[in-house]
């Protein structure tokens, strides 16, 4: 996975040269910031899968299989991670961003509902299998 990293890195760094050309082009304000932000972004997430890599690395104890010239397709064989079979989170999530949106056009009153309605949706989601039947 170094790989995505750099490859993260080097869009911020192709983004970066088409900003700086942009600008001296159109002195365009609203470009530029746009490209400033696709900047900030991917450098953002290469950064964020290159210290999550080293995470990785150091617990398991030598480079991931993505990265090893030799490694085989088998190696990355085994459990990937624990996927909820069975969250209705999410749809209440959905909707209440769906009411967010349509706060926007029909009022500011539901705005400030499916704000609230989002925030304890996403907490609700997040401490599904903390407490409950579903608890571990």
């Amino acid at each position: 996975m170094r790989v995505q990293a750099f490859m993260f890195y080097g869009c911020a760094v192709f983004f970066l040269a088409t900003d700086v050309v942009y600008w001296l082009w159109s002195k365009d304000w609203t470009g530029t910031t746009a490209l400033a932000l696709a900047v900030g972004l991917s450098g953002l997430i290469g950064f964020y899968v290159h210290f999550t890599i080293r995470r990785l690395e150091g617990a398991n104890g030598g480079p991931l299989y993505e990265d090893d010239p030799e490694g085989e397709i088998a190696d990355a064989a085994g459990e990937l991670g624990f996927f909820s079979p069975h969250s209705w989170w999410p749809l209440y999530i959905g909707g209440s961003a769906a009411f967010v949106s349509l706060g926007m056009v029909f009022g500011w009153w539901m705005v400030l509902l499916g704000a609230a309605g989002l925030m304890l949706s996403t907490v609700g989601l997040v401490f599904e299998y903390y407490r409950g039947h579903f608890a571990h």
